[in-house]
């Protein structure tokens, strides 16, 4: 069985999104930092994330290029989503129009755990991430430290009831400041 494993971007301060305006983590970003996570997804048995983050990254990705670009167009997508959704209505791009679309995330999550063998990447924007955190099905946070602060935002952790004690067990710093720290739950 493979790991849920939710990658995402925050900043210093602890953040995911500001409450005021979109984040640009991509100053920080790099061509060694896309190299390394290209690396870790290569194998993935699928790439999970909501509905918004779905329309977002399926406007991008089908047209980039780098060495995440294939990794993120082949390997298979599933769509949360609690409302109808058609992800061909969203794209014309292959691999992402036959996306597989799941309404009930904790049962879904719990299902695909047993169905992939491989890993599960999770993407996404707030409402998503936060629900997944709360699922209490995360076997890893991938969390990308990027050299900002916003003040103010959305927390990765904010609706937990109680707290969620984590182990490290990776760190890599890239040369622009953002780092990427690997943690898994206690």
């Amino acid at each position: 069985m493979g790991k849920l494993i939710l990658r995402i971007s925050v900043s210093i301060d602890g953040f995911i999104e500001s409450s005021e305006e979109k984040v640009d983590f991509s100053k920080s970003r790099s061509p060694e930092g896309a190299a390394w996570l290209a690396g870790k997804i290569g194998n993935a048995g699928a790439h999970l994330m909501g509905r918004k983050a779905f329309t977002q990254l399926s406007s991008f990705w089908p047209t980039a290029s780098g060495p995440l670009a294939n990794h993120m167009n082949e390997i298979p997508k599933i769509v949360f989503s609690k409302k109808g959704f058609d992800p061909s209505q969203v794209t014309s791009a292959k691999g992402w129009t036959d996306a597989k679309v799941i309404g009930n995330l904790a049962q879904g999550l719990a299902d695909l755990k047993k169905q992939i063998d491989k890993d599960l990447i999770a993407h996404g924007g707030v409402e998503f991430t936060q629900n997944l955190v709360q699922t209490g099905l995360v076997d890893e946070f991938w969390l990308a430290t990027h050299p900002v602060a916003t003040g103010r935002g959305f927390g990765l952790f904010q609706k937990l009831e109680k707290p969620l004690y984590l182990k490290l067990v990776e760190t890599k710093v890239f040369a622009t400041g953002a780092m990427m720290n690997i943690y898994r739950p206690e």
